[in-house]
Order: structure tokens, then C-alpha cells, then sequence
């Protein structure tokens, strides 16, 4: 697979993911967060094994690899969801595909701390601005002062996201990013059920009872969710970590512009100049790494990125 074809889907997870935001948020008026998440997961996952039998030939785990599995199912597809669809209840879909924005800065603090990546100067630049910018969104863009219930759980879902970019680009150094796609997924989805047994419990469990709502779904589960997570882990077992996550700048932008035609959201001044300094962080780390890069090649040095 060539590196324009990378690209183009890592382009396309941006783009299904920004519009995911809007769609999301429609769908928690007709169902519960929990159920939402987990009927979701579970249209994913018969996606992602009629891919496995298609495929024909699905790679048997190691201990260690099944380790890993079961670390990226809890954080990419039980935490990350859980917490995305609680907090998206709570806040705007503008403002959380800005918070979600901010995971290029953290995956760099935690390739820092687990992988030992050096932080530079401008990458603590980067991440400084980019988390002013958040500090902007989340304390301008809710109809109360201070931080919301919504806007913690999506950053906890950033965390979360930022997390399991590592941890998937570990597993698909051993194992086909399509197989780690299928097996974390089908993990987080069976992790998942007892939560919607407690959601019953406590009697917040609801469901629309109309076609349209669950014909988006499905289709959201099929593309935003089952397609975007096939091409989000093939860019990042093929480009790496950190240049994945600098595609996480563009959903904001294609969320703010839908909910605005879709939802009437009104664009806000902090969302934009939250936006803007979040986009601007990651940029001056990435300008960075490419001169890095360049400067390593002209001397004949190693130039392997990054991640």
C-alpha cells in the first residue's frame, strides 16, 4: 500500500470522524449513552468478522500480543466509547471534537514517558499552545462558567484515545493492524455489556422506537466506526503514532461546520481561537520534526521519524 494511499484514508478517518461528532449528538436524544456505545460496537464487530472470514487467514496471538489486545479493547473501544458518549450528552459536538483535537499533544507527553521520546523545545510549545486553546473551549463554550460534567468525560475519552494510539502502534509491529482492528474491537464490545446491564438497572436505559435513528447508526457503526477503525490503524502501523494523531486537528473544523448546518450550533469566537491555537501547537511540532528529519538526511544521518 502506497504512502498517498495512507494519506488519502487517514484523510478520510478525519472526515467520517468530524461528521461523526454531529451525528453522535442527534443520536443521544433517541438513545441512552451506554446503549448508543454498545449497539455500535456490536454492528462494528460483525463488520470487522465478516472482514476476518473474508480475509481468510487471522493472525493467532501471542500471550504478550493478547495483552495488548485486551489493553486497546478497554481503552479504544470500552473507555474511549463510554466516556465519548457520556460527555458528549453534557456539551456540543463542536466542543468535543475540539477537546479530542488536543490528542497529538497528549500522544506526544506519553510517547515522552513511555517510549522515551526526547520533547523538544517546540514541541513543549506545541503542547502549551494547544492546551490554552482547550482552557479557551471549555471554559467559553458551555451556557455555564467553568468546566462542565460533558467537557471532563471527553477529555478523559481524549486521554483514553491518545493511549490506545500507543499501545496500537506497538501491537501492529507484530501483528496486521486488521487483525488487532478485529480482535480489540470484539474485546471492548464484550467488556461493554455488563455496562449496559447497569445502565437498565439504574432505569436510564431508552431506545427510539423510529427507523431513521437506527438507519444512522448503522451506518456510522459501518463507516465512522468499522471503516475509520480498519484505516485508522493501518495509518498508524504504516506512518506511526504521532504523525496519525496530527490528522486529529482537521475533525473539529468539519464538526463545527455541520452542527452549524445540521444543528443550527452557533460557531462561537472561543471555539475558533480554541481551534486555532490547538491546530498551531501541533504544527510547530510538526514543522519541527520535519526539519529534524531533513536536516538528518542532508548529513547522511538515519532520518527515521519520530514515532
Amino acid at each position: 500500500m502506497s504512502d498517498r494511499t495512507v494519506i488519502f484514508q487517514l484523510l478520510g478517518v478525519t472526515l467520517l470522524w468530524g461528521g461523526n461528532y454531529v451525528a453522535s449528538a442527534y443520536l443521544l436524544t433517541e438513545f441512552s449513552p451506554i446503549l448508543l456505545a454498545f449497539s455500535r460496537l456490536v454492528i462494528t464487530c460483525l463488520l470487522l468478522i465478516g472482514v476476518g472470514f473474508m480475509s481468510k487467514k487471522i493472525a493467532k496471538p501471542t500471550r504478550q500480543e493478547w495483552v495488548l489486545l485486551f489493553l486497546i479493547g478497554i481503552t479504544s473501544s470500552l473507555m474511549y466509547q463510554i466516556f465519548y458518549f457520556v460527555g458528549l450528552e453534557n456539551t456540543s459536538a463542536g466542543n468535543a471534537a475540539l477537546i479530542i483535537a488536543l490528542s497529538p499533544i497528549a500522544t506526544a507527553f506519553l510517547a515522552r514517558a513511555v517510549l522515551k521520546e526526547r520533547m523538544t523545545g517546540y514541541k513543549l510549545i506545541g503542547a502549551l499552545a494547544a492546551l490554552v486553546g482547550v482552557a479557551i473551549i471549555v471554559l467559553n463554550g458551555g451556557k455555564v462558567s467553568g468546566v462542565s460534567s460533558g467537557d471532563f468525560f471527553i477529555l478523559l475519552a481524549m486521554l483514553t484515545l491518545a493511549t490506545s494510539v500507543l499501545m496500537i502502534r506497538k501491537a501492529t509491529m507484530t501483528l496486521k493492524s486488521r487483525d488487532v482492528t478485529i480482535y480489540s474491537t470484539i474485546i471492548g464490545t464484550l467488556l461493554m455489556a455488563p455496562a449496559v446491564g447497569v445502565e437498565q438497572l439504574q432505569g436510564h436505559l431508552h431506545f427510539s422506537g423510529h427507523p431513521l435513528p437506527w438507519l444512522l447508526l448503522i451506518v456510522m457503526a459501518l463507516f465512522a466506526q468499522g471503516m475509520a477503525g480498519l484505516w485508522w490503524n493501518n495509518g498508524i502501523s504504516k506512518v506511526g503514532a504521532s504523525t496519525s494523531a496530527m490528522y486529529m486537528n482537521i475533525p473539529p473544523f468539519v464538526a463545527i461546520l455541520v452542527a452549524h448546518v445540521v444543528l443550527g450550533d452557533p460557531i462561537r469566537l472561543a471555539q475558533l481561537a480554541g481551534g486555532a491555537l490547538i491546530v498551531a501547537g501541533v504544527m510547530v511540532s510538526i514543522i519541527k520534526k520535519k526539519h529534524r528529519i531533513e536536516g538528518k538526511s542532508c548529513h547522511g544521518a538515519e532520518s527515521e521519524a519520530w514515532h
